[in-house]
């Protein structure tokens, strides 16, 4: 698959794997300067690239799992979702788990992109639904 990336500013860099079978790609930090986040608050950070990702799919923007266990730092809003028309920049949303002021400074890798399918959905109103042996139960009703 290619996915047409775009700089929109000096400095972005484009999404690398960190390994040959790694499922995400490495998106980076693109600032003019430091930026410090104080503990349990969000900053946005942008990567200044912008992305053609192919229609049926859609980037799943994930946390990178030293970033967030070593330094508490996460997308905010867990896991980010860009959509296949999405022209603008990739901006990450990073939140501060931690009771320390982190610092995020250019050239960072700050979260990962993993490409994923999206299936289009037609939705139709109904009276009824198909039974199913679950039903309606909720939160631990499998008792699992």
């Amino acid at each position: 698959m290619k996915i047409f990336v775009k700089k929109l500013r000096p400095g972005a860099l484009a999404p690398t794997a960190g390994s040959r079978f790694a499922a995400g790609y490495d998106l980076y930090a693109c600032l003019e300067a430091p930026v410090e986040i104080p503990p349990h608050t969000t900053a946005m950070i942008g990567t200044g690239l912008a992305l053609a990702v192919p229609e049926g799919w859609f980037g799943a923007i994930f946390a990178r799992s030293g970033l967030a266990t070593k330094q508490g730092l996460r997308p905010a809003n867990c896991v980010g979702v860009c959509d296949s028309d999405y022209r603008g920049e990739y901006i990450i949303a990073i939140h501060n788990d931690s009771s320390l002021t982190r610092v995020v400074s250019p050239g960072d890798r700050i979260a990962q992109l993993v490409v994923l399918p999206c299936a289009a959905a037609e939705f139709e109103a109904v009276d009824t639904l198909p039974e199913t042996e679950r039903g309606d139960g909720g939160f631990g009703s499998t008792g699992k």
